[in-house]
């Protein structure tokens, strides 16, 4: 990878991007109360199992054809506004974010995707990438972006970013881990010498799966994830909580 395309890399898995993932912790609160990641070793099973069969697997896997669908849908508006191609590949991204969506139960775990996705798209918009507009509803409308959730949105980064695979879906699997680790440090609670042991650790499982997910059809593959997606529909219940999933 080239330095700028690597520095740009940097800066989209940055915990300063103003995206909000600091305030998710994905089910790992549940968890915690109840017992089941008590530990280090506990949770690096946890987060093996869910960078192999979870959904952000799935995800990651989508990152190449959401890519492709924003690619064409961007160079087809470029070359002429409205043209059906355009139109095509738009709907393409809209069903492929809207399936992605869907894998996620909990109706927090939604709004976290959306919320982060549309922080990303705002950000990448004031940083002069916009996405293409698609006109309003009704004729005459103003032309808007469609709302995208949070893969969607990591695909439009990477491709302003020109960032190519396997590095991006290595990006997405490293800023989901991250967050993850974060999320426990405060909660477990975990020290921060062992939350980042735990990152070094993982970072080999991380390139694998990246490499392989970067290759795969992500309707080829299921999500093991049971038990996550149980943890987020139960973060809603919880009485006392510190993060909004």
């Amino acid at each position: 990878m080239a330095d700028a395309a690597r520095l740009r890399l940097f800066q989209l898995v940055s915990p300063a991007l103003p995206v909000g993932g600091f305030s998710y912790s994905e089910g790992l609160e549940v968890l915690v109360q109840a017992g089941r990641l008590a530990d280090a070793q506990a949770l690096r099973g946890w987060l093996e199992a869910e960078l192999r069969r979870g959904s952000v697997a799935i995800e990651a896997a989508a990152l190449a054809s959401l890519t492709a669908a924003l690619c064409h849908w961007r160079d087809a508006e470029a070359a002429g506004p409205g043209l059906e191609c355009g139109a095509a590949a738009r709907q393409t991204l809209l069903e492929l974010d809207g399936w992605l969506l869907a894998q996620r139960e909990a109706a927090e775990l939604r709004a976290q995707q959306l919320q982060m996705g549309q922080s990303l798209l705002q950000l990448l918009a004031d940083l002069g990438w916009p996405l293409p507009a698609a006109g309003g509803p009704a004729p005459g409308a103003p032309a808007r972006p469609p709302a995208m959730a949070w893969p969607a949105a990591f695909a439009w980064a990477g491709l302003c970013l020109e960032l190519a695979a396997p590095d991006l879906e290595e990006a997405y699997l490293y800023g989901w881990v991250a967050n993850q680790i974060s999320a426990a440090v405060r909660l477990v609670p975990l020290g921060p010498t062992d939350g980042q042991r735990l990152q070094l650790a993982l970072a080999p499982l991380i390139a694998e799966q990246a490499a392989t997910l970067a290759a795969a059809d992500p309707r080829d593959l299921w999500s093991g994830g049971v038990g996550a997606g149980l943890a987020q529909l139960q973060h809603a219940e919880l009485y006392s909580r510190l993060f909004r999933s």
